[in-house]
């Protein structure tokens, strides 16, 4: 395992402890730990990182990128079949084809453009991994993102005039800012669009975020330790 100086061990052991958080602060929010969803982000961790966690039965994993997922993830997937692969990182509509070939669920759906490649792509290739429409709830001008004003109207349109499987809301709050009202307008968009999955907080952050209504965490670091440099 090459990527730190973690072991297999060590890495195993990070997975129950972050489960184990997940635990506490659901049942400290009034709800249960098995309706929380643990994200293992992958990105930049090659397979002898990530196997590991797959022996010790964990299934749902997120990844960045297209190319990087696509050069790893179709082996594993073949070899664990009911693994779920979810891409967390932006989507260039050129790559929708690949992404819904490879992906169960699309988070980063964010931009009418991008639906409207994600329906071609699904009628094509007879597959409909989820989706959810990622927010910019910091209205960051660097980051993807649906504005917070035009989400309920997009997630509409999406489900509406493209008939997208659209099953929740992701975000990534600025890394400056308090996470906690980020998630809480999350929570509010995912309620008044009718949508059962809120994907929010990271490593720094998940248990907040459980506690304003979380149903999906992604956490990397907390896992597999320090990311690989490049």
């Amino acid at each position: 395992m090459p990527e730190n100086d973690l072991t297999a061990k060590d890495v195993v052991e990070n997975l129950a402890a972050v489960r184990a958080r997940i635990d506490r602060a659901a049942e400290a929010a009034g709800r249960k730990g098995g309706d929380i969803t643990l994200t293992a982000v992958t990105k930049k961790f090659a397979i002898d990182h990530i196997k590991p966690v797959i022996a010790a039965g964990h299934r749902s994993f997120g990844e960045n990128r297209v190319q990087e997922a696509q050069g790893k993830w179709p082996a594993m997937k073949e070899a664990w079949p009911d693994i779920e692969l979810r891409l967390i990182g932006p989507l260039q509509t050129n790559k929708a084809d690949d992404a819904v070939a490879l992906f169960d669920v699309i988070e980063t759906l964010d931009r009418e453009k991008l639906a409207r490649a994600l329906a071609k792509s699904m009628d094509k290739l007879d597959r409909r991994p989820d989706l959810l429409v990622q927010v910019n709830t910091g209205e960051e001008d660097q980051k993807a993102g649906i504005s917070p004003r035009d989400a309920l109207s997009f997630i509409d349109q999406c489900r509406g005039e493209y008939q997208l499987p659209v099953r929740g809301v992701m975000c990534i709050p600025p890394v400056d800012d308090y996470a906690a009202p980020h998630f809480a307008l999350l929570a509010k968009i995912a309620a008044d669009a009718g949508l059962p999955v809120i994907s929010m907080g990271m490593s720094g952050d998940y248990e907040m975020a459980i506690n304003l209504g979380a149903t999906h965490v992604r956490v990397g670091s907390g896992i597999f330790g320090e990311r690989p440099k490049g």
